[in-house]
């Protein structure tokens, strides 16, 4: 099997970090792999000869070639940025994935890169993800795309979109298994401390970190809810509180928010349990108990609808030590 191309495109205000985490893991690959196995030939990849990625932490970079892969990585998307601006600025660097995904080759997008992917109109019909926190935003931007918030790599017709930062390595390590083998993935995350057997970015998921309603009235909702947590979910008792009928309360929250109440409840209850699970030795009867739920058995299945994980696994996996 010969050399895998491999192309990483390097922009102004790319993350350096995403630029070479995956030729470092594939790097790492080829030792494992041993001298008579199959390689990767990885190069950082420009439209522009000079090229500073977020910091100001100046890249050397090659002219554009044909590869087989071609890696997009993420931009620092902060509050406030014009993301037309920036997606304008880079017009070169959409040419360049549009053409090279119209020759047949395979694109890949590191968490918010996928915007430029979109930009490129490649994600339009396809599934796509990207980083939790922005997957609202690249849905709206690109509606024509399945968005799977949830998943942490998506690959729909050679076009491969993963989540934030660290899943370029879950990418990485698929792309070893296909082009190496099993074995030489399984030695080169053990190398690496690199998880390879996550599916799923909803256990990293932080409700209070996504973008929050503007208005009042879904803001006072969610604050008493958060308050009585470990109240019974009434709606007619809801209503009153804040002197609405059901009809309205449930038409403005959800216009507000995109949600129900109760569906924002059953989000704010797990992400109170997993705090609980990260930070006590409460057992998970207890904690349930605290949220709402009398039964375990059934506060276990919210909690995994949720979050991928059991109460018990949850815990293995993000325990950070008790208070």
């Amino acid at each position: 099997m010969s050399a895998l191309r491999v192309g990483v495109l390097a922009y102004p205000g790319c993350f350096a970090s995403e630029v070479f985490g995956v030729p470092d893991l594939l790097t790492m690959a080829t030792h494992v792999a041993g001298p008579d196995r199959a390689d990767y030939e990885v190069s950082i990849v420009s439209p522009r000869r000079r090229v500073a990625a977020s910091g100001g932490a100046a890249l050397a970079v090659s002219p554009l070639r044909e590869v087989d892969v071609l890696v997009v990585p993420g931009f620092e998307l902060v509050p406030g940025l014009d993301v037309d601006a920036k997606l304008a600025s880079l017009a070169p660097e959409v040419a360049a994935i549009h053409s090279h995904a119209a020759a047949g080759h395979v694109v890949v997008s590191i968490c918010v890169g996928a915007f430029l992917l979109a930009e490129a109109g490649l994600l339009k019909g396809r599934r796509a993800t990207t980083s939790w926190l922005f997957a609202d935003e690249l849905a709206r931007r690109c509606p024509d795309a399945d968005v799977r918030p949830e998943r942490l790599v998506v690959t729909d017709k050679g076009v491969t979109t993963t989540a934030a930062f660290s899943a370029m390595y879950d990418f990485a390590l698929e792309l070893i298994r296909r082009h190496s083998g099993a074995g030489v993935a399984r030695a080169t995350a053990r190398v690496a401390l690199v998880d390879d057997a996550r599916s799923s970015q909803t256990p990293y998921v932080d409700v209070r970190l996504l973008p929050q309603p503007g208005n009042e009235f879904s803001r006072r909702v969610m604050r008493h809810l958060d308050q009585n947590l470990a109240v019974r979910y009434d709606l007619a008792a809801l209503s009153d509180t804040f002197n609405v009928s059901t009809r309205t309360l449930l038409r403005r929250f959800a216009d507000e928010t995109g949600q129900s109440p109760l569906q924002y409840l059953r989000s704010s209850r797990v992400h109170r349990a997993r705090h609980l699970l990260e930070t006590t030795d409460r057992t998970v009867a207890s904690i349930s108990a605290t949220i709402g739920y009398r039964d375990p058995g059934t506060f276990a299945v919210l909690f995994a609808q949720h979050t991928g994980r059991r109460p018990r696994d949850y815990r293995a996996a993000f325990r950070r030590g008790a208070n």
